[in-house]
């Protein structure tokens, strides 16, 4: 491990992984982009060979003017930022999903963490969904303990099946006290070549709630913008495909239409509250 250059003050752990855990790869770029707005430096890479299979993850390599350079092979980057103004330290963490020996994955992770002092973790996720992509990027997730999700309007999601590397790493921090939160955005499965820049804004916007930080948004927002734009002349050059979209409207508007009460409403105002106060 690389040494700090300083001990950390109260740091929280961010990390996503590629693969099954990001469609549209909205939740690696979510972190990438924090790390390139804070500046971060990288402190240590998780060893390749212990958790990679390189004929499933392969690694790559490039040739300029016939000179080969160096092997990129898969691992798991761990860095560390100082967001301006923040209080604490944030400890980035992106990588491919590990092929193999995931509890060990897991435990040498929870290693980094708690020798940096980590004392929550908030873990970036999105999955495919019947989603529009006109309407906000729903964002569902988990926290442990429950009270850490209540406490910040995060609405918990119900599930029973498979799980990826998030969910493993999920009950190993959870099980020895880390305050951990998952975040799930959901991608239009119709769209769901990456990047989608707008579901790395709705990740962004949780990631501040939990970081109690503000997050520096880029060129995220035109991003966002551009891709809704451009999604927008492609299902309208397909009939059917416009049609479909309308359907998911009507049936994301009608599905909201409860969420209009006064819990819901006071439950939004107190995020803008939370999010603004240091305007």
């Amino acid at each position: 491990m690389t040494k700090l250059v300083r001990e950390l003050v109260d740091p929280v752990m961010v990390a996503a992984f590629e693969g099954w855990n990001d469609a549209g790869e909205a939740a690696s770029l979510a972190v990438e982009h924090l790390s390139r707005e804070w500046d971060a430096y990288e402190l240590c890479a998780l060893a390749p060979d212990d958790y990679y299979d390189f004929q499933v993850t392969r690694p790559r390599m490039s040739i300029v003017d016939g000179v080969v350079g160096e092997v990129e092979w898969p691992t798991t980057r761990v860095r560390v930022a100082t967001p301006p103004g923040s209080e604490r330290d944030v400890v980035l963490v992106t990588g491919p999903e590990p092929n193999m020996r995931w509890r060990s994955y897991a435990a040498d992770l929870l290693a980094v963490a708690r020798e940096l002092g980590v004392t929550r973790m908030v873990m970036l996720g999105s999955l495919l969904a019947d989603a529009p992509h006109t309407r906000p990027i729903p964002v569902t997730g988990m926290a442990s303990p429950v009270e850490l999700g209540s406490a910040l309007g995060l609405e918990a999601t119900t599930y029973s099946g498979p799980t990826g590397i998030v969910g493993v790493v999920h009950e190993a921090f959870s099980a020895v006290g880390i305050e951990t939160a998952s975040l799930w955005a959901a991608i239009p499965h119709y769209v769901a070549q990456p990047p989608c820049p707008k579901a790395s804004l709705a990740l962004l916007a949780w990631v501040e709630d939990f970081l109690g930080a503000r997050v520096p948004l880029g060129d995220l927002p035109e991003d966002a913008v551009a891709w809704e734009s451009n999604v927008n002349e492609l299902t309208a050059e397909d009939e059917d495909i416009a049609a479909y979209v309308r359907g998911l409207e009507e049936a994301k508007d009608t599905a909201d239409l409860p969420e209009a009460s006064g819990d819901a409403i006071a439950r939004d105002f107190e995020r803008y509250l939370r999010r603004h106060d240091e305007g």
